[in-house]
């Protein structure tokens, strides 16, 4: 029997068939051009192999195509019959995630990696920070995923990259600093040009309190990496944030404009919205003017893109997007639905959000003392939204702008203190704060 890149047997006898799968495979892994198109290859050459069609689908889903992603998911069911219990249960998996069903998704995970541990691409829906374990609105999600691919590692050995580069990551952002950078330079090594181990290590300095290795390794890499690759414009805003944070505003806008501004992001819907929120937050409170026409195109594409609330992470840009709109109408109609999904129990992560909504609105109307009153109960909790730390420092920078302009300069440093992050600059504008307290 065929099997592919990790020994799971395949239900096709077509060895043309197979190798495109795995083609598909690689490439959605690692965030290259090319994966949708691979699995249409496998599906050209045996129209009966079930599992490029399920693959089909998350890609598409992760590319923003719901109805497409729902399409080729029927597809995958249709074939369903046959197949070895590894594979129906992997079409059963990525049926859940299609059908927008985390809850079902994350009940269905264990049991399956448990029984197959190589199944590498239901691992790659939750091995990175935002995937299936970091998006579930847990607390403690990242102890969780840590907890999960130490429990995995022994069966992908100290060879395979792509394991490796997520194993390193999930450490840094555990706070094992040491332990994540021998993963991470390993998986670089093994594999130069895996995205994965890039991102890592952008992580990595940037927990680190190091721009300068963050902006020299990522400026070397990207000039290999596609532009359409999937991860190009998130690694363009981490190069950017390391400009930001070392002072040279100057490039940090260029790299926007050039990688990841709104007309020209290459990644998915999702990485888009966060990216470019994210910058322009970010660059204001590092003192620089506001950019009106690209808040103006991150308001548009957001209540476009996203019509409706569903993702904390996601809602948590698009409120920001609202609020530096004076959009409050749009926001209120936000709070309400994420109001009735948590009463539908179908927002896990609580009241982080709506409070961080409300945090995001009183700083833009000016009102420091609102805002502290909103972020300051939840800013412990903000795991629970999802991303990595370096993506949630957005809220915690908006806290300590607030202190600062609420005149509370202890609280500002008390709040960099319990942060535990070396910085050579605060990414912040402020007359009053000494780089030393956050050592």
């Amino acid at each position: 029997m065929l099997t592919d890149r990790y020994e799971l047997p395949l239900s096709t006898t077509s060895p043309a068939a197979r190798d495109a799968y795995v083609q598909g495979a690689n490439s959605k892994l690692t965030m290259y051009p090319g994966a949708i198109e691979a699995f249409d290859r496998a599906i050209e050459a045996d129209p009966a192999f079930a599992v490029p069609h399920a693959a089909r689908a998350h890609a598409l889903l992760e590319r923003g195509d719901a109805a497409a992603a729902r399409e080729a998911m029927a597809a995958a069911k249709a074939r369903a019959a046959g197949l070895t219990a590894r594979e129906a249960s992997h079409i059963a998996y990525f049926g859940h995630l299609v059908a927008g069903d985390a809850e079902a998704a994350l009940a269905a995970l264990p049991a399956h990696l448990d029984a197959w541990p190589r199944d590498v691409l239901v691992l790659g829906t939750t091995a990175f920070t935002n995937g299936l374990i970091g998006g579930s609105g847990r607390a403690g999600q990242k102890r969780t995923l840590l907890a999960l691919l130490d429990k995995l590692a022994p069966h992908y050995g100290e060879d395979d990259w792509w394991f490796t580069a997520h194993h390193g990551m999930a450490l840094s952002e555990n706070g094992q600093h040491d332990a994540a950078r021998p993963l991470i330079e390993k998986s670089r090594a093994q594999n130069p040009a895996n995205p994965w181990a890039a991102h890592a290590t952008a992580h990595l300095a940037y927990e680190t309190g190091d721009p300068s290795a963050a902006c020299g390794f990522l400026a070397s890499w990207l000039t290999g990496y596609s532009r359409d690759g999937a991860l190009y414009s998130h690694l363009s805003w981490h190069l950017a944030l390391g400009h930001l944070e070392a002072g040279d505003a100057a490039t940090a806008s260029r790299l926007f404009r050039d990688a990841f501004a709104p007309e020209v992001h290459s990644g998915p819907p999702r990485g888009k919205l966060n990216d470019v929120v994210s910058f322009l937050w970010r660059w204001e409170l590092a003192g620089h003017p506001r950019d009106a026409a690209s808040w103006r195109a991150m308001h548009d594409f957001a209540n476009r893109a996203f019509p409706r609330a569903g993702t904390a992470f996601s809602d948590m840009h698009i409120a920001l997007a609202l609020a530096v709109a004076g959009d409050d109408a749009a926001l209120a109609v936000r709070a309400h639905q994420v109001g009735e999904l948590a009463r539908a129990q179908r927002y896990p992560s609580g009241a982080c959000v709506p409070a961080v909504s409300r945090g995001f609105a009183a700083f833009e109307r000016g009102d420091y003392a609102a805002a502290i009153d909103a972020l300051e109960p939840v800013v412990d909790e903000l795991e629970r939204i999802g991303g990595s730390h370096a993506q949630l420092d957005l809220v915690r920078f908006t806290l300590l702008k607030a202190y600062l302009g609420a005149a509370r300069p202890d609280d500002a440093h008390r709040l960099l203190s319990q942060r535990r992050r070396p910085v050579s600059a605060y990414p912040v504008a402020s007359p009053v704060l000494s780089p030393v307290a956050a050592h």
